[in-house]
């Protein structure tokens, strides 16, 4: 019986080669923003929406525009020399939008790991007030 031998330096060998950015994705039920960065943020290297990608409105935030809009935004990464990737999720959130994010959200996460990126730190940053300001239109009436 043959056992798959890896020696233990491969591993850490490729540990080194990795060179991560993070992806900024904002997921909203209207539109799916994935925009990329090195690791510091700074230096942007792509920007894709789901407008960009289809011409009909509704479908903007489909998984399906998401995930060919993540295709996309992985080639430019790829060609910067990016291969591991940081996901920030944002929501609109506050104190008007809904704090989970969209339909696309999940999508892209899923085809930049099959497109052979490294996944890392996989983080939340919608804005959540802390009541601070008084929501706009408060309604009259009876609520139940």
């Amino acid at each position: 019986m043959e056992r798959s031998y890896r020696p233990r330096n491969q591993d850490q060998k490729t540990e080194k080669n990795l060179r991560w950015g993070i992806a900024h994705i904002y997921a909203s039920y209207n539109d799916t923003i994935i925009h990329v960065t090195d690791i510091t943020g700074s230096e942007t290297l792509g920007i894709v929406s789901g407008g960009m990608m289809t011409k009909i409105h509704r479908l903007e935030s489909s998984p399906t525009i998401a995930m060919s809009a993540a295709r996309r935004v992985g080639e430019l990464a790829k060609d910067a020399g990016i291969n591991a990737l940081h996901v920030r999720i944002k929501a609109p959130g506050g104190h008007e939008g809904p704090h989970n994010p969209g339909p696309g959200a999940q999508a892209v996460i899923r085809t930049l790991s099959r497109d052979g990126f490294r996944i890392g730190v996989i983080e939340d940053v919608t804005p959540m007030p802390h009541d601070g300001c008084r929501k706009k239109h408060l309604r009259r009436g009876r609520r139940v």
